[in-house]
């Protein structure tokens, strides 16, 4: 047996014709996680079932929170509704304090617009107890015919 260097490391030996021995080169990235020789830890990364949790988590705070928006603007749109339409109630129970007596006999119903929108509005007159005192009621509707304010005027 005859000794040579093959070049693949110092001292190695090899027969005449043979082929050489495999080289040993650290492979870190071919070993499997978690093999007991492995320099990567078996803790790295999600788990298939652990990413799942976590995207039935987030949907769930998803649902909730275009939930909670879509309440937002529907509590938007009413406050609107009812701020346009007291607008238009102390707007008429103004008017109606400083209209003659006489004009606010009769009941009287109309339509003002305000904010993009049309208002119907309807007052009727009642005398009270004391003499020459007048209780103005204004009642406003929206377009759905549901009533939006209401104002009372005492003159």
């Amino acid at each position: 047996m005859k000794r040579r260097d093959s070049g693949f490391g110092i001292g190695d030996s090899v027969k005449a014709g043979a082929c050489p021995p495999p080289l040993r080169i650290p492979a870190f990235h071919s070993r499997l996680a978690g093999h007991p020789q492995s320099p990567i830890p078996a803790s790295t990364g999600f788990s298939l079932i652990e990413l799942l949790v976590a995207l039935a988590i987030f949907a769930l705070v998803v649902v909730g929170l275009l939930n909670l928006a879509g309440e937002s603007t529907r509590t938007a749109v009413h406050v609107e509704r009812s701020v346009l339409a007291g607008i238009v109630a102390d707007n008429l129970a103004a008017e109606a304090a400083l209209a003659e007596a006489s004009a606010l006999a009769a009941p009287a119903q109309g339509s003002e617009r305000l904010g993009e929108r049309d208002w119907r509005w309807r007052r009727e007159t009642a005398a009270s107890g004391n003499d020459g005192l007048l209780r103005i009621d204004i009642e406003v509707t929206g377009d759905d015919g549901a009533v939006a304010a209401n104002a009372t005027v005492l003159r």
